[in-house]
This record gives structure tokens, sequence and C-alpha cells, in this order.
């Protein structure tokens, strides 16, 4: 009897930790309105935190403040001169240590967007690529060039197996939802005509057939190929990207400048947090349901890792400092825009969006759900000079000059984006300040 019950336990054992290794495994997928994991669609903010231009014993003060910024990605490249310095030889020690960089983003519960490159820019010495691939016989760089294919190929596929191996992308219970092939291309692709057109559509096959199970992106590629997802990189891609190149792809943000990165002779590089809550503001007003601020953490250019002329110390201007501190108000004012788009995460991923142009400055953005209360608004006023009143259902609201009101539930305001440090855990409305006129919708 003894062995029997035993043995039922140790069975009930394995039953449970095999279905629970089965329920961390997700299935990532996306529609026209945003990534679908695990059938679900999700409101992605991201930031950039590169694992090189900080030190291992940083990255669990990094990622929590992150996490407690509002997050629930870290984006990051991966690195190819740092990892292959040599033909052959291998450095993945240190900070140039990338799965436990992944693991720890894992483990303290965040997604991970891989932009895997291999050319990565960055204001990072030779764009990333390794100075022994220069010389390689008869090699054009980022082209349709069967000796740079047979390096780049043999690069991506190592760094695609080594987080297979580790099991760290989602369908294997890891965290990584999202790989990123290329960078930029768009800016040079003209110049090599229809090798630059080849060159595209064999990189997105070849990334798509290393069996990643994850979407890839190309940021900054219109003709994005097939499945591979174009993405904006700007200030302010709410108005400038012209959309994805598919009805069935989502709207993506994959570098939300926080600033600008500094060369020697700069004086500090600033964006104001106003601007940039505007902008994440705008963008998911307008169907986007991802933003990566680039840099979230900038972090240090160790020895001779940077680009020509940048500083060592690099987007010192993003919410977390060189040294991983927060800088306010940037940190706690985009803080407050995450929280204001999750309560609005209902109607922004299920609604059905309508818009309302008052006049040339003022808007109203509505998503509801047919036969429900489900209901988020926008109220923008584009003037960068004048305030102004909006009359929205019966009630008249107050809008700062070059601001935007999130309205939860179609009725209360619990972000304006001109407001610093909102009242959204007090569960009131900011007072938004003198009205010169009164326009009624």
């Amino acid at each position: 009897m003894a062995i029997r019950v035993c043995v039922f336990t140790l069975f009930a054992l394995l039953v449970v930790s095999v279905f629970a290794h089965a329920k961390d495994k997700k299935n990532v997928t996306y529609d026209a309105r945003s990534l679908i994991i695990d059938g679900q669609r999700e409101l992605l903010f991201s930031g950039s935190v590169h694992y090189p231009r900080s030190t291992p014993e940083m990255w669990p003060d990094i990622i929590q403040k992150a996490k407690e910024g509002g997050l629930n990605m870290i984006q990051t490249y991966v690195f190819w001169n740092a990892h292959e310095p040599e033909e052959g030889k291998f450095n993945f020690e240190g900070n140039y240590d990338l799965v436990k960089f992944i693991k720890l983003i894992g483990d303290a519960g965040l997604y991970v967007s891989l932009r895997v490159g291999p050319f990565i820019a960055a204001e990072w010495n030779q764009g990333g690529f390794p100075y022994w691939l220069r010389e390689v016989p008869n090699i054009t760089l980022r082209s349709y060039n069967e000796p740079f294919k047979l390096h780049m190929e043999r690069y991506v596929k190592m760094i695609v197996d080594m987080m297979k191996k580790e099991k760290l992308f989602a369908p294997q219970g890891g965290p990584i939802i999202m790989a990123q092939i290329e960078n930029e291309y768009d800016s040079v692709q003209l110049a090599y005509r229809e090798m630059g057109i080849k060159y595209v559509h064999w990189a997105a096959n070849m990334a798509m057939g290393l069996g990643a199970g994850v979407p890839w992106v190309m940021c900054k590629q219109d003709d994005a190929p097939g499945p591979v997802i174009n993405t904006c990189n700007g200030r302010h891609c709410g108005d400038t990207f012209p959309g994805p190149n598919s009805p069935n792809k989502p709207s993506l943000w994959t570098e939300n400048w926080t600033a600008q990165y500094r060369v020697f002779g700069d004086p500090p590089s600033q964006r104001a947090a106003e601007d940039i809550a505007f902008a994440v503001a705008r963008f998911f007003a307008k169907n986007g349901t991802h933003t990566n601020y680039y840099m979230y953490h900038g972090g240090t250019n160790f020895g001779r890792t940077a680009s020509s002329f940048v500083t060592t110390r690099y987007y010192d201007e993003a919410p977390l400092d060189e040294y991983g501190l927060l800088r306010e108000p940037k940190f706690g004012h985009l803080r407050d825009v995450h929280r204001a788009l999750r309560l609005s995460k209902k109607a922004l991923l299920w609604g059905v969006p309508s818009v309302q142009k008052i006049n040339e400055d003022l808007e109203i953005r509505t998503y509801e759900k047919p036969g429900t209360d489900i209901c988020a608004a926008f109220l923008t006023n584009n003037n960068s000079k004048t305030p102004a009143t909006v009359n929205f259902r019966g009630q008249d609201y107050v809008l700062h000059q070059k601001s935007i009101s999130i309205l939860p539930d179609c009725k209360t305001v619990v972000f304006n984006t001109q407001t610093e440090f909102s009242s959204i855990k007090e569960g009131k409305q900011t007072e938004m300040g003198n009205v010169p006129r009164n326009i009624k919708f």
C-alpha cells in the first residue's frame, strides 16, 4: 500500500511539473490590431537596454526599475563584434553574457524583443560588424552577396540556436516574443538597386526559416516581405508612420527616441517628458499597440566600442541615466501614461475606433465595443500655444496646449500629457487651467 501511494505521489508530481512547464510555453502570433500572446491581444510598453553598455551587477536593478516604470518588455540588440571579435572565437562572458541578461528579464516577468541585426547601427563601432568581416575576399556588406550571406546566416543561426538551446523563445517557455532581422535597411537599399531588393527578401526568408516561433520585424522597412512586420522608428510615429504594409499586420513602434545620442562637443540633448507622452498617447490613439523607448537606459560605451565621435555616456537623458538612476520627470510621467493606457486596454484592443475632427487642432478619438460599456477616449489639442475646452458627451473637458487627455471610461480624465505626475493613483481629475474658448461636440 505504501509503495502504491509513493508511486501515485511521484506520478502526480510529474504530471503537475509537466503541466506547469506547458503553461509557461506561449504561442505568439499577431493580427491587424496587436501581437497575440497565448490567444490574448496585448499592449506592449518596451524599453531598450543594451547589455554591453552596463554590467551584470547593474542588470537586475535596471530591469526592476523598468518594470516599476510600467514596461512589460525589454528590447536589446545583439552585438556581433562583441561576441566574435576574431573569426570563430566567441565571447559571451561578463557584460557580453546575453543568455544571462535575457534570463534575468524573464525572471522579472518581462518579455524580450531581440534585435539580431546583424547590422545594428546603435552608434556602436562598425555598426556591430566585426573587423575581420571586411577582409573576407569579394565581400559586399549588407547586399545580396554570397560571401556576406554565408557569414551573416551562420551568425544569425548561431544566435537563434543559442536562444533555442536555452529555451528562451516564448513557445519554449522563455521571454522572447519578437525578433528583428536587419536594421533600417531602407536608408541604403536604393544604393544596391536590385541586389538590395533581393537581399531584403533573402534576409526575411532566412530569418523565418530558423524556427524561432515568434514574429520577425524589420524596422523602417516599408517593403518588409511576407509575414515580416514593418515598424516605425522616430519621435512622432503617430503622425509620421504610414502604417503596416499589409492589413493583417499591427502598428509597432520599435524606436521612440527619448533624447539624442551625443557626440563630443554637443550640449546635453533634451526631449521633454510631455512631448514623449503626447507621442505615445497619439500612437496608441491611432491603432498602435506597441512602443519601445530608445533608449530607456543608455549606459556607457566602454573601451572603444562607440562609433566615431560618440561620447562614452550614451543617451543619458533617458528615463534611467547612465548609472541606472531615475531621471525625473521623464521616468514618472511615462509611468503614468502607461497606467492610463492600461486602464484603456479592453477598449483599445477590442473596441471599434472612430474619429471626430472638430477643427484643425482639436480631435476626439474613441474606441467602443458595441453592446458593452467598454469605451475609451482620447481628446487631442494639437495647438502648441493655446489651451481649449471640448464638450464631449455633455461634459466640458479642458485641454492644455499640445496635449492629449485619456479617458479610459469615456468619462473620467486620468491623464493629460502636459500634466506631470497625474492623479491616476488618487482617482480624480487634475485641474487643467484657464480656458480661453469653448467648443461643443
